[in-house]
């Protein structure tokens, strides 16, 4: 498998773990905060990244103040938007080097590869938090958020995208 297909079927994944996570936490009841400010934060990462990858301004805060329905929102579209990326991404620009500033204006230079291997172990970490965080109530339950458990890129064919666009 190359590495661009490699790389979309991960981001079907995150698609998929984020959706999970959320369903968990509305199904929870929680009133726990700090649950929302992670997943918040893990949308409005992505979007950053995305806009660094596309060379648009950030639209966002790090961390924004989302509500469940803003969170539900933001990753329903941000599934369409990664799988829009990864239909016009060549090979060849996986090795590009994007040059950005950091929230906190220091200047950087990384590979489109790199950056998008960033963005799933960034949203992979503080998924754990928020399932750690769960796993300590009685009434929250997050299992089962392992790839091996997603369903599977290959067979749906787009299908999970077009479930998280339905949604939009």
């Amino acid at each position: 498998m190359e590495t661009v297909e490699h790389l979309r079927r991960q981001f079907v994944y995150e698609a998929w773990a984020n959706r999970e996570v959320l369903l968990a936490v509305r199904a929870s009841q929680s009133e726990n905060k700090r649950e929302l400010q992670l997943m918040a934060h893990i949308l409005s990462a992505q979007r950053l990244w995305l806009e660094r990858l596309t060379q648009q301004t950030q639209s966002l805060p790090v961390w924004p103040k989302f509500d469940l329905a803003e969170c539900e929102t933001h990753a329903a579209e941000l599934g369409r938007l990664w799988r829009e990326y990864f239909e016009s991404l060549p090979p060849s620009l996986l090795s590009q080097m994007i040059s950005y500033k950091n929230t906190k204006g220091e200047p950087w230079t990384d590979t489109v590869q790199d950056i998008l291997t960033h963005v799933l172990m960034h949203s992979a970490y503080h998924r754990g938090q928020i399932a750690s965080q769960m796993r300590e109530r009685p009434n929250a339950r997050l299992h089962g958020l392992h790839p091996c458990r997603a369903p599977r890129a290959d067979r749906l064919k787009g299908v999970l995208f077009a479930v998280i666009d339905a949604k939009t």
